[in-house]
């Protein structure tokens, strides 16, 4: 039993705070080393869809820094296009920070975002199509926004499907969910950007 006292206190704090920054390294590197044993392992290849609103999807090249992201990423990840819709699409193997909410992606790209809501499409999901069976729970919502950059304005959306039909519309509640074993996978993410 300690003493509650003042120095005693202090003293506690002191060395949780110093054990913190290493805590967190150690995170780091399970972290970090979980998507190279993931690359090592064999993954299988995703056949990803062919049709997104009724038009044919093709695949489209990753920049040079799209391509060393991708090349780290615990799945896969896909760059599509319609003719007019951007889709990206991540095929996720395992619970990864490396998932980013897209308003954040667009705000490292410069853009504007503003308008940012929930918003349920009309249209059945692509993630829905793929799998053959209708997601439970929050069906079609989505986290949508508006991106603007110089006169580019862009309408985007997102969501998260886990193996059981799960929706997330979140990637914090997403990964927490994932990490904590109350949401498998794989997990099928989708960021439509369609231009306004």
């Amino acid at each position: 039993h300690i003493p509650n006292s003042l120095g005693n206190r202090i003293g506690i704090k002191g060395v949780c705070v110093l054990l913190m920054p290493l805590l967190a390294l150690l995170q780091l590197g399970s972290l970090l080393a979980k998507p190279a044993q993931a690359q090592t392992s064999g993954t299988t290849s995703v056949e990803w869809p062919r049709t997104w609103q009724g038009q044919p999807l093709r695949p489209l090249a990753f920049g040079e820094v799209e391509a060393r992201f991708a090349a780290n990423f615990p799945g896969q990840i896909a760059r599509l296009t319609n003719g007019q819709d951007l889709l990206i699409w991540r095929h996720v193997t395992q619970p990864t920070r490396m998932l980013h909410p897209a308003a954040d992606c667009y705000k490292a790209l410069g853009y504007r975002v503003h308008s940012e809501r929930l918003q349920s499409l009309s249209a059945v999901t692509a993630v829905q199509q793929a799998n053959a069976a209708p997601a439970a729970g929050q069906g079609g919502l989505w986290r949508c926004f508006i991106a603007v950059q110089g006169g580019q304005r862009l309408r985007v959306c997102e969501q998260l499907q886990d193996a059981q039909g799960q929706v997330f519309t979140d990637t914090s509640a997403w990964y927490w969910a994932a990490a904590l074993g109350r949401s498998s996978g794989p997990w099928q993410s989708l960021t439509v950007a369609q231009v306004l």
